[in-house]
């Protein structure tokens, strides 16, 4: 079955800018993240995978590039692309902290240990001032009784005599030459003769161990942490993968985020909107009042800079929009209604500015 063509598979242009890209990306991660569907699973973990690997080409320039010329090929390594099969081998997903918390993509041995991902749900506020979480995760580690070598204590681990410890062996078929892995210590080099009776010779065993991870302030949904050597332990002594801590940020009740600025849709009663007051709006630490002059219409945007996300890459916060919506009362007794009846006659058509607007221009558009 053929792939989807990745900008398809974001819903954005071939023409998207950076921003929109990861805008794309963030909105269909929470959406379909298998922890938020939990009655088709399978299915969302599918459509979850086919995004972070479409958002791993395009949001690299290099491999974005080779994808615009030569499609999936690039991605295969069929047309000279950036190569290999997976394109999140070596961190191609792109550590937002630039590797600062681990190895660079260098290439490791045959016998370094596996790669793990744990998927971390915060909320808003600890993304906003950061935080440090325990996780426990379920991972091999190097046996504590053969110290990782696989051998029972008091024996060694010898060089495999068939391959001579290359973990290849080279079979003659007519006038080619090809090279195998070794059968006997299957690639490893090594042979085992007296196998550990705790790890059975494997130098790992299975354990669940506790990791403290530091969220730093301003991480969004599709933010990754490295935790170098906390992955699963290497073969008989090889180095450890590396942990990625995938970040999600829930959704909040009253905020909504867009990069590092916050809004928020504020209700104002009809007299306050009319006559204008101070009103009292939510920010992530505390209440703040706000003047709001008088004439306010529904819509109108209030900033209150500073007071949104800490960026993380280069300081400073993002600003809280307070978006005000003019509530109309409800559930007025007769003389409430009567009042308004007898207010809006005396007003007339002068005090609505932005009707008579609208009206005369529908009259001519029918005129």
């Amino acid at each position: 079955m053929s792939k989807r063509d990745y900008y398809e598979v974001l819903g954005v242009d071939k023409g998207a800018d950076d921003k929109q890209i990861k805008k794309a990306y963030k909105r269909l991660a929470m959406k379909h993240h298998p922890d938020r569907n939990t009655e088709d699973k399978e299915s969302a973990e599918k459509k979850f995978k086919e995004i972070q690997e479409a958002y791993a080409i395009l949001s690299d320039n290099q491999k974005r590039s080779a994808y615009d010329q030569f499609g999936h090929d690039a991605v295969n390594g069929n047309a000279g692309g950036f190569g290999g099969g997976n394109p999140f081998a070596g961190g191609g997903f792109g550590d937002i902290f630039g590797d600062i918390f681990g190895r660079s993509g260098s290439s490791q041995p045959d016998n370094r240990g596996s790669d793990l991902r744990y998927d971390l749900e915060i909320d808003l506020k600890e993304a906003a001032e950061g935080t440090t979480v325990k996780i426990r995760i379920p991972k091999n580690e190097s046996c504590d009784t053969c110290s990782g070598s696989g051998a029972k204590p008091g024996t060694s681990v010898k060089t495999c005599g068939t391959c001579g410890g290359s973990g290849q062996v080279q079979m003659q078929q007519g006038f080619f030459a090809v090279q195998r892995t070794c059968h006997v210590c299957s690639g490893s080099g090594q042979q085992i003769e007296s196998p550990c009776g705790t790890c059975r010779g494997q130098g790992v065993v299975r354990k669940q161990k506790t990791l403290s991870v530091k969220i730093p302030a301003g991480v969004d949904t599709g933010n990754r942490i490295r935790l170098s050597g906390e992955g699963e332990a290497g073969v008989r002594g090889g180095p450890s993968g590396d942990l990625y801590v995938q970040v999600h940020v829930k959704e909040h009740s009253i905020f909504q985020r867009e990069d590092n600025d916050l809004y928020c849709e504020v209700p104002i009663d009809f007299v306050t909107a009319t006559l204008g007051g101070s009103i009292e709006v939510p920010t992530l630490e505390t209440k703040l009042k706000i003047k709001v002059p008088a004439g306010t219409q529904t819509g109108k945007l209030f900033r209150l800079k500073g007071k949104g996300i800490t960026a993380i890459r280069h300081g400073g916060s993002g600003d809280l929009i307070c978006r005000v919506k003019i509530e109309t009362p409800v559930n007025l007794n007769k003389k409430q209604i009567g009042l308004l009846k007898d207010f809006s006659e005396s007003c007339g058509k002068k005090h609505h500015p932005e009707s008579n607007s609208f009206f005369g221009k529908m009259k001519s558009f029918f005129e």
